[in-house]
């Protein structure tokens, strides 16, 4: 179990969080509109993170030059969010870098054991999707979190 470490598997990319990483991604996936960029609730919806968490990786890459942000054109009081060039490019390699990793795994596992990992991460998926979390903010306090 120690080669599933969590430490091993929160490796960033070129100094930067797989959280931030994966917000990178989700913006360059999913900004269709003229590069307008999206909406914080948007991102917040598409993650699952709370708009507060998806502010808090926002800040951090707007100082390391990745986001931009910018009033929206139809509304002023909503905020946009859209990638730099830089960001544009540390998304394309850390794609490339991902897909690289994908290819060999798929090579070193070779074709049966490739279709055996498809269908148990698939079976994974489809247990957590029947198996949502729970919703935090509705379960009974016990006391306990005054001690917190």
């Amino acid at each position: 179990m120690k080669r599933l470490h969590k430490g091993q598997w929160q490796k960033g990319v070129e100094g930067h969080k797989p959280s931030e990483m994966t917000l990178m991604i989700c913006i360059e996936k999913w900004n269709h509109s003229d590069d307008e960029g999206l909406k914080i609730s948007e991102i917040s919806r598409l993650l699952g993170f709370t708009p507060p968490t998806i502010t808090q990786l926002i800040n951090s890459l707007e100082a390391k030059q990745m986001v931009e942000r910018h009033a929206d054109s139809s509304d002023r009081r909503v905020v946009r969010v859209k990638l730099t060039e830089s960001g544009k490019k540390l998304t394309r390699r850390a794609e490339q870098y991902r897909d690289a990793m994908l290819d060999e795994l798929v090579q070193y596992l070779g074709e049966k054991e490739t279709k055996q990992l498809t269908k148990l991460l698939l079976k994974v998926h489809a247990f957590v999707e029947d198996n949502p979390p729970p919703n935090w903010d509705r379960l009974q306090m016990n006391g306990d979190e005054k001690h917190d």
